[in-house]
């Protein structure tokens, strides 16, 4: 791949692997190049020639979300190549109405700061992570769709292996949205990202259209990072009184325990990544550490 414009040598390549009839074109005329042209990947995505072409030549601003979801829909993508498109475009946010915008507190902001034993992060009204701190920053910095805690559990492949207590995640996650999109139905942020997890994840599908189970959802708090292992933690969730459908959530490891000890080491490797760790005991999905607990 071309280490100067990676972008646009992975749009070339995939669009070389999509014949026209997979897309409804005819295909009447000779070609001298196989599978799609840039006009007909442009016409498919709903974008300028002059756009198209200005991406994969490596010129221009960096993509929109809307953008790239147009590419991969006209590109025929999903799995892993879903995720190396959103990974090389790193897509800009999608502008959204100036009264929609949530805000943390510098208050708020402050206090994540201040609390370094444990990962801890804000999340807003459509499970947006709206801030994090350091430690939760390096828990989850394998993700690709770390903006969106929906995105990351249904979307991102690091998820299968980062939440060992995944159905429970993802009925909790599901419930959230459901509740935020009952309060507030006609917010195109609810809407745009129901739609996207429709399209993208058939599980999502299963679990939005299931009636609400009764009862309340525990939150898991067994993850798993490479670096140290498995963690063990609890979940605690406060609710931001001045800011409405905000919430502030933190993993607590228990004191003197193996997990506070992966914390330690886990804050240490993201301050120092030069630190080598290949002697860092890991687990392997769906086993136990190395570390005796």
């Amino acid at each position: 791949m071309d280490r100067n414009n990676p972008l646009g040598e992975f749009l070339r390549a995939r669009r070389a692997q999509v014949r026209p009839e997979q897309v409804g074109l005819a295909t009447r005329d000779r070609r001298r190049v196989p599978g799609l042209r840039r006009d007909e990947v442009a016409r498919l995505a709903g974008l300028s020639v002059g756009h198209y072409a200005r991406l994969e030549q490596g010129r221009g601003a960096r993509p929109t979300r809307q953008t790239v979801e147009s590419l991969a829909r006209a590109l025929r993508l999903d799995g892993p190549a879903l995720v190396e498109l959103y990974r090389l475009a790193r897509p800009v946010a999608r502008r959204r109405r100036p009264d929609r915008v949530e805000h943390v507190s510098p208050e708020i902001v402050q206090l994540l700061n201040d609390w370094t034993a444990a990962p801890a992060y804000v999340l807003g009204r459509t499970l947006d992570v709206l801030e994090r701190n350091h430690l939760a920053a390096a828990l989850h910095s394998r993700f690709v769709f770390g903006e969106n805690m929906l995105r990351m559990i249904f979307l991102d492949p690091a998820g299968r292996e980062f939440f060992r207590e995944r159905a429970l995640a993802a009925r909790g996650a599901v419930r959230d949205l459901r509740r935020t999109a009952l309060r507030t139905p006609d917010d195109p942020r609810v809407r745009d990202l129901v739609g996207e997890l429709s399209i993208s994840s058939a599980e999502f599908r299963r679990l939005w259209a299931e009636p609400e189970p009764r009862g309340t959802i525990p939150h898991g708090g067994r993850l798993f990072h490479p670096s140290v292992g498995e963690l063990d933690l609890k979940t605690e969730i406060f609710t931001i009184a001045r800011a409405p459908g905000q919430r502030l959530v933190a993993h607590p490891a228990e004191p003197g325990s193996p997990s506070a000890e992966s914390l330690v080491l886990l804050g240490t490797l993201a301050a120092h990544p030069d630190i080598p760790d290949e002697r860092v005991p890991r687990s392997a999905p769906g086993g136990t550490t190395g570390r005796q607990r």
